[in-house]
């Protein structure tokens, strides 16, 4: 018996040679490959299972996905969130980074919104060596975590979370950025900071972010504000003293919405 594949010359069927064969080769391909394909074609499989093709269209204009808007050529299965989670969390102890990487780069909005839900729910069991790996390899792929809910549904579970007992640095240069959605992970990451009644960050940040162009850091910057508000009135108010003439008005509007 004799194993061959193009490009790879022919071998016997000696011991030591076919333990190598097996370990690394299936059709051409590192077992790990397959393994991690099959995985991640199982959770597209089963996340297409909950889809509704009546909402696609309206998906695509709510998210902004026509040409020239900030989701351009973005595509949508129309997986409720509730769903996504459900396909997550049935998988994520299986899948690894490489599975998410591959969810990442699908075309599809909720494949990657998949890809992230299952990275919150390994951060949430990971010790401290495997939440750095986590982090970094979210840092790495922040070019696809690339709408407002992808945004909101991740960064605060992972690098906010990572940074409640680590140096913060992260979040300003990622602000400094001429970036969206690393500014809008930015500020949202904040959340984690807010929960804990730590507020001095977002604050900073929303002073960086008062002079922003898009509605969507608007939107998001209003947003932490009230966030902040909900667990310290005086200090919202005391942000709101000095900015408010400056702040755009949708910021003004989300900061202020549960003000008496």
């Amino acid at each position: 018996m004799s194993i061959h594949c193009e490009g790879i010359p022919r071998m016997g069927a000696s011991p030591a040679n076919f333990a190598n064969i097996f370990v690394i080769f299936v059709g051409c391909q590192p077992i790990s490959v397959i393994q991690s394909h099959m995985l991640v074609n199982k959770i597209k499989k089963e996340l297409r299972k909950y889809t509704k093709p009546e909402k696609v269209q309206f998906l695509l204009g709510f998210f902004r996905t026509r040409k020239g808007e900030y989701a351009e050529g973005d595509k949508m299965l129309a997986v409720a969130v509730p769903d996504v989670r459900k396909v997550a969390k049935k998988y994520f102890l299986d899948a690894s980074l490489k599975d998410i990487e591959q969810l990442l780069k699908s075309q599809f909005h909720e494949d990657r919104l998949a890809g992230l839900i299952i990275l919150t729910y390994k951060m949430e069991k990971a010790g401290i060596g495997e939440q750095k790996k986590i982090v970094d390899f979210y840092i790495k792929h922040l070019d696809r975590v690339n709408n407002w809910d992808l945004v909101d549904l991740s960064c605060y579970k992972i690098l906010g979370m990572y940074l409640l007992t680590h140096p913060r640095d992260i979040l300003y240069k990622l602000a400094r950025k001429n970036h969206l959605w690393s500014q809008r992970v930015a500020i949202v990451s904040t959340y984690a900071f807010i929960r804990q009644n730590q507020f001095a960050d977002t604050i900073r940040l929303a002073k960086m972010f008062l002079s922003h162009k898009h509605d969507l850091m608007h939107k998001a910057t209003g947003w932490m504000l009230r966030e902040v508000g909900k667990r310290d009135e005086k200090v919202l108010r005391g942000f709101l003293d000095k900015y408010s003439s400056k702040m755009p008005r949708v910021m003004f509007r989300y900061a202020v919405e549960r003000l008496g």
